[in-house]
């Protein structure tokens, strides 16, 4: 809208001081035209801004003028809570509330603080993603947002680890965004935002528990989850050089319980995995840095897969290029 344009741009000229018709309209991904327009505006209003001209010149406020227009809505607090954030803020449809705060934000504070403030968000960047990990569907980000904060059941249709669709109605709790993936807590269980095929807000509400805590339920359920998920262990025995690398080679909670297990090279200790088939396909990146000990099938295994990557290398020609 553009009263709320107006608004930006005069936060904009009391926050950065002169900004040309182009910054303003990159900032506000609007036309220099829409821009020129605007600032007759402001001006009809009696807004003390005037332009210089010249090469380095710009549209500014006369020296001293203050807008009192910092309040915040309520979306733009919410959002604050994103402010490092503008990937999440924008899946949630928080993107242009975040840049309403942060304007607000640093028109309301004194030139000192306003200058530390832009050198902080210069200096220091979060980017909650994972490496080597494509982006996920979140189409119903948005609606789950909305409904938790409305405390509103919803009606979804949701795809299980093992590719079954299934049919829920949920009292959304929370929101978590964990090493760029989105969960959401219901009901007592957690659920993959990317698993969920379609979901519809319904009209019932529901009376959140007055004891629930997002963050202390989270860190049980993850406890949990990766308890479960790894339940499994293996005898093995490492080197120096296996039980060092095993802290960058392998996920966070396997490298936790070998650290936490503080085993000796050569000395046996409980390996954790989820199956065999995982087994196999971590202690390969070891090589001859682990040993097996027990069960003599994942032994086996391992010995059968060396065997068979032997016989690939010896017998196989060198392509033309490699010659």
């Amino acid at each position: 809208m553009k009263s709320s344009r107006l608004i930006q741009v005069l936060l904009l000229l009391q926050s950065r001081g002169r900004m040309t018709a182009d910054e303003l309209a990159a900032e506000l991904e609007v036309s220099p035209r829409t821009i020129y327009r605007d600032i007759e505006s402001l001006s009809a209003a009696g807004i003390p801004v005037y332009a210089d001209r010249g090469p380095s010149g710009g549209y500014q406020l006369i020296d001293g003028y203050r807008t009192r227009l910092t309040g915040l809505t309520g979306a733009e607090a919410q959002s604050l809570f994103l402010a490092g954030l503008p990937g999440p803020a924008e899946e949630l449809g928080l993107k242009e509330f975040a840049a309403a705060a942060q304007l607000k934000l640093l028109a309301a504070l004194p030139t000192e603080l306003r200058t530390r403030a832009e050198q902080i968000r210069q200096r220091f960047h979060l980017d909650t993603p994972t490496w080597f990990r494509g982006d996920q569907p979140t189409e119903h980000l948005a609606t789950i947002a909305d409904a938790v904060w409305e405390q509103r059941r919803v009606r979804m249709t949701y795809e299980r680890w093992g590719g079954q669709a299934v049919q829920r109605e949920v009292d959304p709790y929370g929101l978590v965004l964990k090493a760029g993936t989105w969960y959401f807590v219901g009901s007592g269980r957690t659920y993959r935002v990317s698993r969920v095929l379609a979901l519809q807000s319904t009209p019932d509400t529901f009376e959140r528990p007055r004891d629930f805590d997002l963050a202390r339920y989270w860190a049980e359920w993850s406890e949990q989850f990766e308890s479960r998920m790894y339940g499994e262990r293996i005898a093995v025995r490492m080197t120096r050089a296996g039980l060092d690398k095993s802290q960058y080679l392998l996920s966070g909670y396997q490298a936790r319980v070998i650290r936490e297990t503080s085993p000796q090279p050569g000395e046996e200790f409980g390996f954790p995995t989820e199956s065999t088939r995982h087994a196999v396909a971590d202690l390969l990146k070891f090589g001859a840095d682990v040993e097996v000990v027990a069960p003599v099938e994942l032994r086996r295994e391992l010995i059968e897969t060396i065997k068979a990557m032997q016989d690939l290398y010896n017998d196989a020609k060198l392509p033309a290029w490699f010659r």
